[in-house]
């Protein structure tokens, strides 16, 4: 570890404010927050929760537990899921994934009748199918296309719905095969992403299934719940060191979306103070357990994963986690960064069906960061790929989040002073967008949305652009009046979920940034 004069001896491109410009509360805020990282906190999940529900012949202590918490959490209309913003694809999969749950273990009159309103429910979601696939088609939820003909066909099993004939949701069968295709005699094992979404393969695939090179060394399949339970039910049934894990990492009965996410956190945290420049000695101190951590779990060659003990890399923590290290003056390789360069993009995972926007965003970042050019061959090539990905030539979705504002706000910060052309029209749409109230949101006015639209334009308006001082004032006052939890849920994993520290983290260096204009 790093002394302290030594980290600011090695620190880079971070300029040091005092604190008395900013408010002292922000800052002693962002000091708890440092205290408070680590293996991850992020929100429990009904996709998650309800394939540990389905543990009851194998341990009825973790079944029990998480039928109460689903039973605690059906929506008004019957259906599950984040109740804000209605996320079509995870309502999808979270009433499906609970109401199979429910047939199979409930055992209460009040289940019963959760259930009935739950088929309701599934009628009308599977009724606007169409529209809520075209809303926003570049935000499927991960392995959507692979998970749910696996879930209708044992939903349909147990007369929880009508057979779906070649309705829309069934038509995603033929992409599973296209995908399943691609494997090429190959077995999923942890070395490949689709171990995340092991569930896919139902009781009656698990052939495809790697089995003795499968599990982590916590006991989880891909440090994911729903894949873990999957495991313990279907593929080795009653695995002790499977079931440890789901007792770890279940909370009042309720499963996150992934755990443990112990490099996810606290290098998207870092990075979102390291954008403010405002490091007070005790601040800095405060990151270097974080930077041992982050330094230490770096892989030469490949970099890092969303966790330490996750076997996969990609492309966006690399990326990201090289970007937050470099800057904070530790030394990690920059080929790990080139590791995941494609002839016209910059990939996350090998075999992903589609490139994602904010890996190659954060990329762009760690070659930034790097010394490179923007005339370099690679750093065009980012810039190609993002040009063509613009959606109306202005802002961008990206298939991690489900606000365009987001991986746009993200794109802002790694060109402005950079690749200023490519985010001009993005900066008029930002501005363009945000409400009377000074907030922002692409369905409904969100305190994350909202930070992220302002640390893009304070940082666009560092490197000499314009920007009202009226929107930075607005967009301030509105969200230091929401900054505290609970957030909305806008991450897109298997399910939509909120990884609550760093989103808080957002929330502070937008304050802290607006606070210095």
């Amino acid at each position: 570890m790093l002394s302290l004069d030594e980290a600011k001896t090695e620190i880079r491109h971070l300029e040091f404010v005092e604190a008395p410009e900013v408010n002292p509360d922000l800052q002693r805020s962002f000091h708890q927050l440092l205290r408070k990282i680590g293996p991850g906190r992020m929100m429990e999940t009904v996709y998650d929760t309800a394939w540990v529900a389905r543990l009851g012949e194998l341990d009825e202590s973790l079944s029990q537990q998480a039928l109460k918490w689903i039973a605690e959490r059906q929506l008004p209309d019957g259906s599950w899921g984040v109740s804000s913003p209605a996320y079509y694809h995870d309502r999808i999969v979270s009433t499906l994934s609970a109401m199979i749950a429910l047939a199979k273990h409930g055992r209460r009159a009040s289940d019963r009748r959760r259930m009935e309103r739950g088929k309701w429910a599934l009628e009308a979601l599977a009724k606007r199918t169409p529209q809520g696939l075209m809303n926003n088609p570049h935000g499927a939820t991960v392995g959507f296309e692979m998970i749910v003909p696996t879930l209708l066909a044992e939903a349909e099993a147990l007369g929880i719905i009508q057979h779906q004939g070649d309705g829309i949701l069934n038509q995603l069968a033929s992409q599973r095969a296209i995908k399943l295709s691609k494997l090429q005699g190959h077995k999923i094992n942890r070395f490949l992403s689709m171990a995340f979404s092991a569930e896919m393969f139902g009781p009656d695939m698990a052939h495809l299934l790697d089995i003795e090179n499968l599990q982590e060394a916590n006991g989880s399949v891909a440090c994911n719940p729903s894949a873990t339970a999957y495991f313990a039910l279907h593929v080795c049934p009653g695995n002790e060191a499977a079931l440890n894990y789901l007792h770890q990492v279940t909370c009042e009965g309720g499963a996150p979306n992934a755990a443990p996410f112990d490099v996810f956190e606290p290098a998207w945290v870092l990075w979102n103070l390291g954008l403010t420049g405002l490091l007070d000695d005790q601040l800095l101190a405060d990151c270097q357990p974080h930077l041992d951590f982050l330094e230490a779990a770096w892989k030469p060659g490949v970099g890092v994963g969303f966790a330490a003990g996750y076997t996969p890399k990609d492309g966006d923590d690399t990326g990201l986690a090289y970007d937050v290290l470099t800057q904070f003056g530790r030394s990690v390789d920059f080929e790990a960064v080139r590791s995941y360069e494609e002839e016209s993009y910059f990939r996350c995972y090998p075999l992903e069906g589609s490139p994602s926007v904010s890996n190659n965003v954060h990329i762009l970042g760690a070659l930034r960061q790097s010394g490179l050019e923007a005339s370099h061959p690679s750093v065009q090539k980012v810039l190609r790929f993002l040009c063509q990905a613009k959606t109306a030539g202005t802002f961008w979705f990206d298939k991690w989040h489900a606000s365009p504002y987001y991986a746009s706000s993200h794109t802002v910060i790694a060109a402005a002073g950079y690749a200023p052309e490519l985010v001009k029209d993005t900066i008029d749409w930002m501005l363009a967008t945000q409400d009377a109230k000074g907030a922002w949101g692409y369905y409904i006015p969100t305190a994350e949305e909202t930070a992220y639209c302002l640390q893009a334009l304070v940082i666009w308006k560092r490197h000499g652009g314009e920007v009202p001082a009226d929107a930075l004032r607005r967009g301030a006052a509105w969200l230091a009046e929401h900054a505290e939890l609970p957030y909305a849920p806008m991450w897109i994993a298997k399910c939509v979920y909120c990884p609550e520290l760093i989103v808080r983290s957002v929330v502070l260096s937008a304050l802290m940034l607006t606070a210095q204009e």
